[in-house]
């Protein structure tokens, strides 16, 4: 089993996302994590999904430590320990589970590493649902090719998040499908935003009890802006600005058929 993400699963050039910030990569089975050492936290994920072959598998694995790189460049357990917290799997766990069982457990498990998390509210509504699920909302799209997507997913690495237990807690987060349709590469770009449900201090978390998640369909263009990331073919393939498009700028997602694809 081949580790890392390939920029060639998709049978066309998709190379991985580069931020501008130094950075340290960090390949998995079927997935990569290009880790901001400065903030602790990924400023890249990506995984490639085959929808054909996915597994459905018990949950196994702890959350650990990458034995790669240095503990303090790791946001570890201390974070999540008594709030309201979640370790938010970036790469899902389920997403680089497909082929042969084996490799499928494997791959699952190693989106335990911390790497592969950032904080997350708790708090569970239909948009984090929404969120958690827009994967398999692709992957459902594109079931009359091959099944096949790439997904990057990241926390927005904002100057301004707050502070908390030594780290900084991203109140935004952003993805972008990949997939092709016909002999053409398409994309979508979404955000979601956590920040009417974070509000830290240095020592304690405050988490309001009736905000709520906020996701949106978003144009890749700001994705790349807001994160100073290079895109490169992605930009060129994103549906918001295809022509026929319905519209483009930040559209709110209720419910999967809000999603233009």
């Amino acid at each position: 089993m081949t580790d890392g993400y390939d920029p060639d699963f998709l049978g066309t050039p998709l190379p991985l996302p580069r931020p501008a910030q130094p950075s340290r990569e960090l390949p998995y089975p079927r997935f990569t994590v290009l880790l901001d050492p400065a903030r602790r936290l990924a400023a890249v994920t990506a995984v490639n999904i085959d929808g054909a072959r996915l597994r459905e598998l018990p949950r196994t694995g702890e959350w650990r430590l990458d034995p790669r790189i240095p503990a303090n460049e790791q946001t570890g357990p201390a974070v999540y320990a008594r709030n309201d917290l979640d370790r938010g799997h970036l790469v899902r766990r389920r997403d680089p589970g497909w082929g042969e069982l084996s490799e499928a457990r494997s791959a699952a498990e190693a989106t335990f590493f911390y790497p592969n998390a950032a904080p997350q509210a708790a708090a569970f509504n239909q948009s984090k649902e929404l969120w958690l699920g827009l994967e398999d909302h692709v992957l459902a799209y594109a079931e009359t090719t091959d099944q096949r997507v790439s997904v990057f997913t990241a926390p927005i690495l904002a100057d301004d998040d707050p502070p908390y237990r030594g780290v900084r807690i991203p109140r935004r987060f952003w993805k972008i499908a990949a997939w092709r349709s016909g002999d053409e590469l398409a994309a979508a770009g979404f955000v979601l935003d956590q920040s009417a449900l974070v509000d830290t201090r240095e020592t304690t978390l405050v988490v309001p009890p009736l905000a709520a998640f906020r996701t949106f369909q978003v144009p890749i263009s700001d994705i790349a802006t807001l994160t100073g990331l290079d895109l490169g073919p992605l930009l060129a393939s994103d549906v918001l600005v295809e022509p026929g498009a319905r519209e483009t700028g930040w559209r709110p997602l209720d419910t999967a058929g809000d999603i233009a694809l």
